[in-house]
């Protein structure tokens, strides 16, 4: 078995050194997909028994990464993948809620460009499709941030069917370029992405330009809403109940390659019961939910086949390269609180499939999604940081690729500049603009050595963490204590050494503390503080 992965390993970097010899390709098209609340182990290709086949087409096609990072939240992911930089350094160290303090101004900086602006300059035309979430004043629509053309949701969580908006005082989700859009008859929103995407660039055709195109999806974020024939697929997939599921995911996870053989499958959580504990009525809830989740991974699956077809069709499929990502990993939130409106909090009540619903499959389908890992979207445990990720370049990344290095969405904006040829400024529009943090993953995806970062740091709601090397960090808030883990041999965080080498504790807390301070991170309570006082006033 180690002779046939040595052998496997050499026949790449053989691919990769052969690759990089011939001549370089003209500048691609680059695709960026991005999908919302998707657990780790959802796609075919790292475990789910969710249909996902040209997912998984691409990813045997192209290059898997199992140890790939994201800013565990919307917003802050958002933000980083577009800019190369820390969220909290390009203004989203939290969410969109605008507060004085430079790294939590709610919006993107002055001091920051995006990954559009950058390519623009750089001959692309620029589209986005979906889920922007950055910010919904009209001043920082996608078009003011570099994008040609846009079409998608400005906010953060909406119906599928474009029936109802999910907050007090909203007025406005859908936008067409700068132009509110109200959705027709038959609207589905991972549908109408796709449909504005492929406009999109068939209006660019004739124009003689590389495209850069940023698909968010907003699948399969709640409220949970499918189309009737997807959710027929999994009627009876999920009465084998979470236990089994989660138990199937690990193994499969782990005959892929995707996990090493001595990982362990983390415990069910706390606040999720033992399957057969449950109620038949309770059972049919969850059942129900769960095709509905399935049902919205595997339309948006379908989604991308027709995007794929499209660049067949063009004739464009050879030179461009696709990227796969979720912003974090499955949501256990639950649809309740002052922020919904009482007709909301009503439609949380129904059931999944209902189209008038807005329902979430709350701690127990986020443990599922989240297969093998502790925690969820928020913390910053692997469970919520952790996404797969897919690369696809033909004749550029050899096929067949499995790469365990730890990666972060900062390197998203060297490595899209990178294959496109394209300088990272050191100042736009007469504004100085922050040094890149990210580092270019071309040879990574060329199947050759890549120096990857010394240190990756993460913080959000006061949660925190380091990666160096096979070390990893990790405090949860309020409770701030560090516990060490050694993700080459414990990848699911199950045994805390900071006992046994309480001076890597202290060298990893040192490296933290300056990385906070350069980016600008301020203690949640200190925020949690101003929120208060302002609300007061």
């Amino acid at each position: 078995m180690i002779q046939k992965r040595i052998l496997n390993l050499s026949l790449i970097s053989l691919t990769g050194l052969l690759l990089s010899l011939t001549p370089q390709k003209s500048q691609p098209n680059i695709i960026v997909i991005l999908a919302d609340d998707m657990g780790y182990s959802d796609l075919g290709s790292f475990g789910s028994e969710i249909r996902t086949p040209h997912l998984d087409a691409l990813a045997e096609g192209g290059l898997k990464m199992t140890q790939f990072y994201n800013a565990s939240r919307c917003c802050p992911t958002r933000a980083s993948l577009l800019t190369g930089l820390y969220p909290h350094q390009a203004g989203v160290g939290h969410m969109v809620n605008e507060r004085e303090q430079p790294a939590y101004r709610g919006m993107l900086n002055e001091e920051c460009v995006t990954m559009a602006e950058a390519l623009k300059e750089g001959g692309y035309t620029t589209y986005m499709a979906g889920k922007w979430h950055l910010n919904a004043r009209l001043e920082h629509w996608p078009l003011k941030h570099g994008f040609d053309r846009y079409f998608g949701m400005l906010d953060g969580a909406n119906s599928y069917f474009g029936n109802r908006p999910y907050r007090p005082n909203q007025t406005l989700t859908y936008a067409l370029d700068n132009a509110p859009y109200t959705p027709g008859k038959g609207f589905y929103a991972t549908d109408a992405y796709t449909d504005y995407a492929l406009r999109f660039i068939e209006e660019g055709k004739g124009k003689g330009k590389p495209f850069f195109l940023y698909l968010a999806y907003t699948a399969p974020h709640w409220p949970l809403h499918a189309l009737p024939e997807d959710i027929a697929r999994y009627k009876e997939t999920y009465k084998k109940g979470w236990d089994n599921l989660r138990e199937e995911r690990f193994r499969r996870m782990q005959n892929m390659g995707i996990l090493s053989p001595e990982t362990q499958l983390s415990p069910r959580d706390g606040n999720v019961p033992a399957w057969e504990s449950l109620t038949a009525a309770e059972k049919r809830t969850w059942e129900t939910k769960m095709a509905v989740y399935a049902a919205m991974v595997d339309r948006m699956d379908q989604n991308i086949g027709r995007l794929r077809q499209k660049l067949k069709d063009m004739g464009e499929d050879q030179n461009t390269i696709i990227m796969f990502l979720s912003d974090n990993g499955g949501s256990y939130e639950a649809i309740d609180g002052p922020g919904f409106t009482p007709e909301i909090l009503a439609a949380s009540k129904k059931p999944a499939s209902d189209p008038t619903s807005f329902t979430a499959y709350q701690y127990e389908g986020a443990n599922l999604s989240n297969t093998p890992f502790r925690k969820f979207k928020r913390w910053e445990h692997e469970g919520g940081i952790s996404t797969p990720f897919i690369a696809n370049y033909p004749g550029v990344i050899p096929a067949g690729q499995v790469n365990h290095q730890p990666a972060h969405i900062i390197d998203l904006m060297a490595t899209t500049l990178d294959l496109a040829g394209v300088r990272y400024p050191d100042t736009y529009q007469g504004r100085n603009v922050k040094p890149l943090e990210g580092i270019s993953m071309v040879p990574l995806l060329k199947g050759q050595e890549w120096p990857g970062h010394a240190a990756i740091f993460f913080e959000h709601e006061g949660n925190r963490a380091v990666r160096q090397g096979d070390w990893k960090l990790v405090s949860v808030y309020p409770e701030d204590e560090w516990a060490l883990y050694d993700i080459s041999t414990d990848r699911t965080e199950l045994h805390d050494l900071s006992s046994q080498f309480p001076e890597k504790v202290q060298t990893m807390e040192q490296q933290y503390a300056a990385w906070a301070a350069r980016a600008g991170v301020l203690p949640f309570a200190q925020l949690e503080a101003y929120d208060k006082q302002r609300k007061r006033k």
